[in-house]
């Protein structure tokens, strides 16, 4: 991982049922890197273990990062660590902030957070307030209970811009179609959340007209799945004609590995975009969540660590 940096935990937060929130400072006391609001960064938590979370705190803040965490009753290691083994106090090996979920110029923005996709949502609801932009957010949940920074939105001098959703209570419950109503050429849409949630909100907005170029989304998990038809499929490296089979069931960054050639790696699921590579012949079978439509029809890159190919050979600039 390029431009490391390490942070101390400051504060350790318990903000609602399953999500912890961590504050960040330099551990060298130092100002942190800017970041705008949207942005993410990488956490090392052991050795071949990485993890990306959201900045929720405000992007003019220099003193501190803060991110937080849902407890995944799923877990590879990256929540459980975070809950389990991260304390008050320790330091901790992250990136500087990137974004590929920021927020564009626009006269009106609707933010919809679902659970722990608030957190890129706050700050960016927390950004278009500094500017004087007209927004409107929206935060679903399983519960009240679950959700987390209720207190803290409930403070914000933005409030008044903020809609709660609950499921467990009737009368607050989420109406994709009431909220996004007539699209207007000049709003735009960011959702964050469970897979479901988002595909739910951003069909709903297509069906209703809204524009794609004006949907924005951040997956927070991999949407990529193995088939049973998956097949085998040639893999070559331009630079030194390394040429490799890759068969069902295998990855290419597993299978080029094993022959010497890392690819930087991160999220594993094709959320983060750490492992793109330039594909310069061949059709990749695009199974991330991190390339537009558009970038996928293009057909000139791909994410090595799910996707695979519908050709029979893809030639890699690496």
């Amino acid at each position: 991982m390029t431009n490391e940096l390490k942070v101390r935990v400051a504060r350790r937060i318990e903000e609602a049922e399953g999500v912890c929130s961590f504050e960040l400072v330099a551990a060298d006391s130092s100002a942190l890197p800017a970041f705008s609001a949207g942005a993410h960064i990488d956490v090392h938590l052991a050795p071949g273990l990485i993890r990306q979370y959201s900045l929720s705190n405000d992007p003019s803040e220099r003193h501190r990062w803060r991110i937080a965490v849902l407890r995944e009753t799923t877990s590879r290691g990256g929540s459980a660590g975070m809950h389990d083994a991260v304390q008050l106090g320790d330091e901790l090996r992250v990136s500087e902030p990137r974004n590929h979920f920021p927020l564009v110029d626009a006269p009106r923005s609707l933010l919809l957070a679902g659970g722990i996709g608030v957190t890129p949502i706050l700050a960016m609801a927390r950004a278009l307030h500094a500017q004087g932009r007209d927004f409107e957010m929206h935060y679903c949940g399983r519960s009240a209970g679950r959700m987390a920074f209720l207190e803290e939105l409930a403070a914000a001098e933005f409030a008044g811009s903020v809609f709660l959703h609950a499921d467990d209570m009737p009368a607050q419950k989420f109406d994709a179609e009431r909220v996004l109503g007539e699209p207007a050429a000049d709003t735009h849409l960011y959702v964050c959340g469970p897979n479901g949630f988002m595909d739910h909100v951003l069909d709903t907005a297509r069906r209703l007209g809204w524009p794609d170029a004006n949907l924005h989304r951040e997956y927070f998990a991999g949407v990529a799945t193995a088939l049973a038809s998956d097949s085998n499929f040639e893999v070559r490296v331009a630079s030194t004609g390394l040429s490799c089979q890759i068969p069902a069931g295998k990855t290419v960054i597993e299978v080029l590995a094993a022959h010497g050639v890392e690819i930087p790696t991160s999220c594993e699921a094709g959320v983060c975009g750490t492992c793109l590579t330039r594909v310069l012949e061949g059709t990749p079978e695009h199974r991330d969540s991190f390339l537009t439509d558009a970038e996928r029809a293009a057909n000139d890159q791909f994410t090595p660590c799910c996707s695979r190919a519908l050709s029979p050979l893809l030639v890699l600039d690496l």
